[in-house]
């Protein structure tokens, strides 16, 4: 028998959470025994699992400790956690991002330890902060104790490699990440409820799925929008997900000063997005760096068409059936149109409010899935094809087939 424990940073809408709540609901219906180890639990998660399945190491989000009960939860998590694989019997773990990955190679454990990595590391670890420097450090010294490390692109595994110092090269697996595709086209199905939102839905609209966050650089979304909403298009632009409550007020006063605020929509986290997927006449990530976002498969599954920024040679290997090279110009794949490289070297909010040509890029591939057809019409007939790789049997066995 399988004694499975999964060990995540929170509960919200993000990708690796939603990741995990799969891995959850698969290992449970093969018959296997499967916990779920969140190192924050809040009031407001999203993704939950069955109360006797669930622990959490804090109840309180990091910014609400101070510095000193931050570092003892640091200090304390690989013990917690350890204890925990030890009460279940676990056989195998997966830990899934650098916090949980680092506190599940600490824990001195014997089950099948499995990591994953699920974004471009080294435009990450830009930033030469004391966190950063202690991911770096652990792709150099503490991921020889994971019996496999898992890499969502081949992007991802070649940049932590070439550019992260990464020391341990033979224990990486590229494996994409697994969906319930039949799941997820039964969740959009549902209506949505609230009249309010669905009246929202009935002009075009565009829509953002995710933690509002520096990575995701919202702000050439709200740009883009404002120069739709100069070439008079009239559509709403829809964001579902909470975040980062900095990125959130500087999106916010963004929009305020384009004047664009009134076709602007904040919903907040929801249970299940796919059903506003569904309505939406486009995807849009406008972010500074991915993996293999989620999102664009659940986009692909729902047959809504993706616009987005080139921020990873990840997003062609989900978006396309082969491959592209996006450099200056905005490249129309099966699943929708990649843009030009919105990331110009800085993370961050941005200090001052300028303009790039890209973003001009981006609103005219926005304006194009909002005016044709086109796009949906050719996912549609190649979304069997782009889904092949993601198959949730496939996927979940390979996470568990140690070499």
């Amino acid at each position: 028998m399988k004694n499975i424990v999964l060990i995540m940073p929170y509960g919200s809408v993000g990708g690796m959470e939603r990741l995990a709540l799969t891995f959850y609901n698969h290992y449970r219906s093969k018959g296997y025994n499967v916990k779920a180890i969140k190192l924050i639990k809040l009031k407001t998660d999203i993704i939950n699992f069955n109360d006797n399945d669930e622990y959490f190491l804090s109840d309180k989000d990091f910014y609400e400790l101070n510095p000193l009960k931050r570092v003892l939860f640091y200090v304390l998590a690989p013990f917690k956690i350890r204890k925990i694989l030890k009460k279940e019997n676990a056989t195998h773990s997966i830990a899934f991002g650098d916090m949980a990955n680092i506190f599940s190679s600490l824990t001195f454990t014997k089950e099948n330890k499995i990591s994953s990595i699920h974004a471009l590391k080294s435009v990450e670890l830009n930033d030469n902060n004391s966190f950063n420097k202690l991911i770096r450090f652990s792709y150099k010294k503490l991921y020889g104790a994971f019996n496999k490390v898992v890499c969502i692109s081949n992007d991802i595994k070649r940049d932590l490699i070439e550019n992260c110092g990464f020391k341990f090269p033979e224990k990486i697996e590229v494996i994409y990440n697994p969906h319930n595709v039949n799941r997820l086209v039964e969740l959009s199905e549902e209506s949505i409820d609230d009249k309010e939102e669905l009246e929202l839905f009935s002009k075009k609209t565009i829509l953002f799925i995710g933690r509002l966050s520096v990575q995701k650089s919202p702000w050439h979304l709200i740009k883009a929008f404002h120069l739709l909403q100069q070439k008079s298009v009239d559509a709403n632009l829809i964001f579902v997900g909470d975040g980062n409550m900095a990125v959130t007020n500087y999106v916010k006063e963004l929009a305020n000063k384009y004047n664009v605020i009134n076709n602007i929509h904040f919903l907040g986290r929801k249970s299940n997005p796919y059903k506003y997927l569904k309505q939406a006449n486009v995807l849009a990530l406008a972010s500074h760096y991915e993996g293999t976002p989620n999102v664009i498969v659940e986009s692909i599954a729902v047959g809504t068409p993706v616009v987005s920024s080139y921020c990873t040679d990840g997003i062609i290997e989900l978006m396309s059936l082969q491959s592209h090279d996006v450099k200056h110009d905005n490249v129309f794949v099966e699943s929708g149109i990649v843009t030009p490289n919105l990331y110009k070297g800085t993370l961050g909010i941005p200090k001052k409010d300028v303009s790039i040509p890209e973003e001009e890029k981006f609103a005219d591939a926005l304006e194009y899935a909002l005016e044709s057809t086109k796009l949906k019409d050719n996912l549609l007939n190649e979304r069997d094809k782009l889904l092949n790789k993601f198959d949730v049997e496939v996927v979940s066995e390979k996470y568990l087939n140690i070499k």
